[in-house]
């Protein structure tokens, strides 16, 4: 028996080391193969489910029918329904599960939402192999577990609850109040013109009750364009002025009225410009802010309204739903509330107003037509309790920002100046000529008036301007602008809204020092940046003006230094004789204590029959300033709404 050859069976049988590294080769070959497994197939299809191409991911239904990748890409877009213009941020956690032939991935689903929330969620992805590899079992389920075929995800918007502006008290200045909506039923009107015409005359005849007046135009129109049994509003008064005018229009024919309330505030004027006003979102606001309004917002518009409106409007919620079409087609919710974010409601916004004083300041102005104004501070902390503009004003809030010369008001900061450098004394003489010239440009006094040489106090009750133009050169090139500055004019502060601080001049020619010390020339002032000045004078120091006490400013002035006594003592008693002796005599008998003041009459022009009236005061702890554009003497305006100020002020005690 012949044994085999021992080299070719050598030939024949793999040695162990080749043996083992084929085994390991295949192995690799195994490994290398993840490309096609579970995990690339799960990738893929999160790749194309944001980006809307499917066509490399294999797709079958539940049963293992193939799908094509152009419908299922088709109905993801179908299923986001709103949300899809923004498709949802999209990962895999952690590796499939495989078991055989199937396999489960968890995939995290975040969806960015309007306003900055943020929805996620993971779902899993189930898969099956064939012969061509793995395969997406696709249904609605893996975009969210409770929708189904033809649902489509929604985004409903949960306005959050607009929070109030507060007075000094932390009461409400805008609250619930009773309104009449008075409207007009189509098919009872027999006369559209005639009933236009009623309408007007009897609204025309209770102003300035309903102010701004009704537009009724296009009443016969829009009556005739509406169907016969529609409200056709025509305005909305506060039931005190609906009051007014129900005998002329409760019995005219067609006439319909609403009860309801409104959030408004006391008075239809009251700090009407401070506030400002909170209407539905404006086309100009939803242009400014898409990631913010939405029509029928209810956004603040100037003043405090506008200023604070985020922190008052607070966020909007967001509920995220389910809807599918119905049996007429319109899309109608399936009840499925899949995600939901409260609404954060607004904070409110604390000022320091007193109704009472505004109430009182409104009334003061409510019969000037002409643009006026009228700030009152309290002098112990300087806290604002009134910001009131006249009709004329047309919303402007001249209270804090108007720009104009302060006229002889500003002689009550160029005495402190002259006092604080002992150039003058309460009875020490002090020419006041009809006339006085610095470098060739003339000053008078009002209506040419003379005293001769008179106390310095006599020059001051009877507000003569030659006098404190021979005067200017003793406060030196800067000294009106140091005295502006201790009572705080010209000054840096924050009160929670813009104001104009005053801008004194300062190293004028000699000619401009002497206007500006009777604040004519270059110095301007606001009636709050005045009224807070005058505070300071019947405090002794100044204090910046407050006005928003929650949230507080960032930037609040420190309150100055304390003004010399020997200096404002003998200011205090001059601007009393101002009323007992002097120019504003129509206060002396106004109710609620002695008035101390200065009056004012200041040209904004090279014509002196062109002249804003003025008057600065305080009674008792209430410091106020008086602002009438172009109105004149002071005498024949400003006064008279002072006193009318300090009586309304004396009536609410």
């Amino acid at each position: 028996m012949r044994l085999p050859h021992p080299i070719r069976h050598a030939r024949f049988r793999p040695p162990l080391a080749a043996l083992a590294a084929t085994v390991l080769a295949a192995s690799a070959l195994v490994a290398c193969s993840a490309d096609d497994g579970p995990e690339a197939t799960v990738d893929a299809f999160l790749t194309g489910w944001k980006t809307g191409d499917l066509q490399s991911v294999g797709l079958v239904d539940p049963t293992g029918a193939k799908l094509p990748a152009a419908d299922v890409a088709r109905e993801i877009r179908e299923l986001a329904g709103e949300l899809a213009p923004t498709p949802p941020v999209l990962r895999r956690v952690g590796d499939p599960k495989v078991d055989a032939d199937t396999a489960t991935a968890g995939v995290r689903v975040e969806w960015a939402l309007p306003g900055g929330a943020r929805w996620a969620y993971e779902r899993p992805v189930r898969l099956t192999r064939g012969g061509d590899g793995w395969r997406v079992i696709w249904e609605p389920q893996v975009v969210h577990e409770q929708l189904t075929r033809g649902d489509r995800l929604a985004v409903r918007r949960d306005a959050a609850p607009r929070a109030g502006v507060l007075d000094g008290k932390g009461q409400p200045l805008v609250a619930p109040r009773p309104v009449v909506r008075v409207g007009l039923q189509p098919s009872e009107v027999t006369d559209a013109k005639k009933v236009s015409r009623q309408l007007d005359a009897a609204f025309r005849a209770v102003r300035p009750a309903i102010t701004p007046p009704v537009d009724l135009s296009d009443l016969p129109e829009r009556l005739r364009e509406a169907d016969p049994g529609a409200f056709v509003e025509v305005v909305t008064l506060r039931e005190e002025a609906y009051r007014q005018i129900r005998s002329r229009v409760y019995e005219l024919p067609g006439t319909k009225f609403r009860s309801e309330k409104l959030d408004l505030a006391p008075t239809r004027e009251f700090a009407r410009a401070l506030l400002g006003s909170v209407d539905q979102a404006q086309a100009d606001d939803l242009a400014a802010h898409p990631d913010r309004y939405q029509r029928g917002d209810l956004v603040g518009h100037g003043g405090l309204q506008g200023r604070y409106d985020e922190r008052l409007r607070g966020a909007p919620g967001l509920t995220v739903f389910s809807e599918r079409p119905g049996p007429d087609g319109s899309l109608v919710p399936t009840g499925a509330e899949l995600f939901r974010e409260e609404p954060k409601p607004g904070q409110a916004v604390r000022t320091t107003l007193d109704v009472a004083t505004q109430n009182a300041a409104d009334a003061a102005l409510r019969g000037e037509k002409r643009r006026s104004a009228l700030v009152a501070v309290r002098v112990a902390d300087g806290a604002v309790l009134a910001a009131a503009n006249g009709p004329g004003a047309a919303g402007e809030n001249l209270a804090f920002t108007a720009q104009v010369p302060p006229g002889s008001t500003f002689k009550m900061v160029s005495a402190l100046g002259l006092l604080d450098r002992g150039a003058v004394t309460l009875d020490g003489p002090v020419a006041c000529p009809k006339t006085f010239t610095v470098d060739g440009r003339p000053f008078k006094n009002s209506d040419n008036f003379a005293l001769g040489s008179v106390p310095f106090r006599t020059d001051f009750a009877k507000s003569c301007n030659t006098a404190f133009a021979a005067l200017a050169p003793k406060l030196g090139p800067d000294g009106l602008a140091q005295a502006g500055r201790s009572l705080g004019l010209g000054a840096e502060w924050d009160l929670g809204l813009d104001a104009f601080a005053g801008k004194v001049a300062a190293n004028g020619a000699p000619a401009e020092q002497a206007a500006a010390a009777f604040g004519q020339g270059t110095t301007v002032v606001s009636p709050l940046a005045m009224a807070a000045a005058t505070a300071a004078v019947a405090r002794g120091r100044w204090e910046q003006p407050k006005l928003v006490a929650d949230p507080a400013p960032a930037k609040a002035a420190p309150a100055g230094p304390q003004l010399k006594p020997e200096s404002v003592e003998p200011l205090r008693t001059m601007m009393r004789e101002v009323v007992t002796k002097g120019t504003a005599g129509a206060l002396r008998d106004a109710p609620g204590g002695p008035v101390h003041g200065k009056t004012g009459t200041a040209e904004y022009d090279n014509d002196p029959a062109h002249t804003h009236s003025w008057f600065v005061g305080w009674q008792g702890d209430v410091a106020f300033a008086v602002f009438v554009e172009q109105g004149g003497s002071s005498t024949a305006s400003a006064v008279p709404i002072s006193e009318r100020f300090l009586r309304a002020l004396a009536a609410k005690d």
